[in-house]
């Protein structure tokens, strides 16, 4: 008798969880969609969904409405305008960037600009907590360990080579996130026998050398995916990445050319903390 209620249990209880589960997955994807199309996001930002795609590279990093999470660098802040929506609600969302107190100029300067854009929205973006990326070589210094359900850099892990710091960056970002945390990586993808050392400066990184790094540090490759691949991109321009929209660093020489290619060729990699 109680293995028959224990069937009958199962069979009630399972297409009401999975009914349930639809709803919520279905529910954060109508609020992704609001979020992308949003008058809160700046014009210019969105012309660059065709190649950023960032609806499905933040389902597929697994993002929850719910969820911690810690933005790496973000520049002018293209994530920052769908990252904050989702998660003010019922999330939270930390950003690391350079401070206000960083000692070059155009870096201090560019954290200031983005902070100033924030506080333009205040409904939007008043939750979100600032931390300091780098405070004299030591990376996320004023974040706790295992505190991050969900890590995410976007085109950032170049600089990190150039600089001499991606080891330690990488160790930065396992220590602060939890125990099976989330490491969402999007980073400009060289061929896979140049190297690294060679190729990030230019902006692109072989995605052979990636993954063994981050797994070398104790991450697992948990799936990557071509979302943000990019066929055209031969990887090979006079001024490396930056010849490509949006930077178009040669200006009118060969602009259509580069506007035809588009952006980068990307890796999209999702890591868990074990």
């Amino acid at each position: 008798m109680a293995f028959l209620k224990t069937i009958i249990i199962f069979f009630v209880l399972t297409p009401l969880l999975t009914t349930k589960s639809y709803a919520i997955e279905n529910n954060l994807q109508i609020l992704i969609n609001d979020v992308i199309s949003g008058s809160h996001r700046a014009k210019t930002n969105k012309e660059r969904d065709v190649y950023r795609h960032p609806k499905q590279t933040l389902l597929f990093f697994g993002i929850k409405k719910n969820m911690t999470v810690l933005e790496i660098l973000p520049g002018r802040g293209w994530y920052t305008e769908i990252l904050a929506p989702i998660l003010k609600d019922e999330g939270k969302l930390t950003v690391a960037g350079f401070g206000k107190n960083h000692p070059m100029d155009y870096l201090r300067k560019s954290h200031i600009k983005f902070v100033e854009h924030l506080g333009k929205n205040q409904k939007l973006y008043k939750k979100i907590k600032h931390e300091i990326f780098n405070d004299k070589n030591y990376y996320l210094k004023g974040i706790d360990p295992n505190s991050y359900d969900m890590i995410l850099t976007f085109r950032n892990t170049h600089n990190w080579i150039k600089n001499g710091g991606v080891e330690n960056v990488y160790r930065a970002f396992h220590r602060v996130l939890k125990k099976g945390g989330i490491l969402g990586v999007v980073q400009h993808r060289a061929h896979n026998n140049d190297n690294p050392n060679e190729s990030a400066n230019d902006g692109y990184v072989p995605e052979s050398y990636l993954i063994n790094l981050a797994e070398r540090i104790g991450f697992k490759l948990v799936e990557k995916s071509e979302i943000n691949a990019n066929l055209k991109d031969n990887k090979n321009h006079p001024e490396g990445v930056w010849t490509l929209p949006p930077t178009l660093r040669l200006g009118d020489t060969n602009m259509e050319k580069y506007i035809e290619i588009g952006e980068s060729d990307r890796m999209t990699l999702k890591f868990i903390k074990q």
